[in-house]
């Protein structure tokens, strides 16, 4: 445990270290639940760093004063994703949101949990070494009904796995809908993505508007642009909701030809959300100095569908008071 700086208002962050016996090594701050740095060790010897974050709390602060916040490795909630007109209705009750995204609510609004300061619960190093963290959301925050209680738990397993579980429970019936918002880059955070492969595992696609808003329709992909059953290299451009059928199987890989370092995404939820395009505007620095661009890193947002309470066919994000939610993302790590 470090010192990671102190906020505007001096209060104290952390940050926190696990590590395997390959020499896998996570590093997480009680600001947002972020992950700030994971470093692989490859086959030669060789470690990197393949994850997009930054070397100090200003930066992540100052991140989210910029025109499109690019949620550097965050916990996101209370919803991920976009909620139209930032309005839902719950049990015959209209709930409006607070709008930071044109006229929707985006990754929870304003006050959303990658801004928060979440409790260290527990901390175990040894063996498959995790860190759990909690997070309370007052009832009425962002107009949100009912108190949100989250718990999250990062896991390093010995088989090189970077697991991710969340639990969340509420005081009266609410929405929830957490994810994970790290961008990869397994050539290390200095270069970009391009040239690594992206398989996704999914047949359908939400259909979107022009902002970015599902529109309740499906779109098959076979033979299309957004077909990534097999491997094509990584978009320069994409913030799509893949819909996965079978969670039985993995959601989707990213694979770096130029190291030999691959990452397999499995989740239990029912999309994945693939974004490309997080920027720093050259505003912000990265780590080490970097200039974190649009090209620099892939998300892979493990997750229900954006704007689910406004649509009856989707998967529901209603957690009802009493019930626990529960969810529960892999990203697992081979060198070739």
């Amino acid at each position: 445990m470090k010192l990671f700086g102190l906020t505007t208002t001096e209060e104290v962050i952390e940050s926190f270290d696990l590590s395997n016996k390959n020499g896998m090594k996570l590093t997480v701050i009680n600001y947002g639940a972020t992950v700030v740095s994971l470093k692989m060790p490859l086959k030669t010897g060789e470690v990197i760093d393949v994850v997009l974050g930054f070397d100090n709390l200003e930066a992540y602060l100052k991140s989210f004063q910029l025109k499109s916040p690019p949620y550097f490795g965050a916990t996101v909630g209370r919803f991920a994703g976009r909620i139209n007109n930032s309005l839902f209705n719950l049990n015959g009750k209209a709930f409006l949101l607070n709008k930071n995204n044109n006229n929707h609510s985006l990754h929870g609004g304003i006050e959303n949990f990658s801004q928060k300061i979440w409790t260290v619960e527990n901390w175990t190093e040894g063996k498959n070494p995790s860190i759990t963290l909690s997070c309370l959301s007052p009832k009425g925050e962002e107009n949100y009904p009912g108190e949100l209680a989250v718990k999250l738990t990062y896991t390093i397993s010995e088989e090189s796995e970077l697991i991710i579980e969340y639990q969340a429970s509420s005081s009266e019936d609410t929405i929830v809908n957490l994810t994970h918002h790290s961008y990869f880059n397994l050539d290390g955070h200095k270069s970009d993505i391009l040239e690594q492969e992206l398989i996704v595992n999914s047949k359908r696609t939400l259909e979107t508007t022009n902002e970015n808003i599902p529109t309740g329709k499906f779109l098959n992909i076979a033979g299309s642009s957004f077909d990534f059953s097999s491997p094509k290299k990584c978009p320069s451009e994409i913030d799509t909701t893949f819909v996965l059928d079978n969670k039985e199987e993995f959601a989707a890989s990213l694979f770096n030809k130029n190291n030999m370092l691959k990452m397999t995404v499995y989740t239990d939820q029912p999309g994945v959300h693939i974004y490309v395009g997080g920027n720093c505007f050259n505003e912000v620095k990265g780590k080490e100095n970097c200039d974190y661009h649009p090209l620099s890193g892939i998300c892979f947002e493990a997750q229900n569908f954006p704007d689910a309470p406004n649509h009856e066919h989707f998967p529901s994000s209603i957690l009802r008071k009493e019930e626990l939610y529960h969810h529960k993302t892999i990203y697992k790590f081979q060198s070739f």
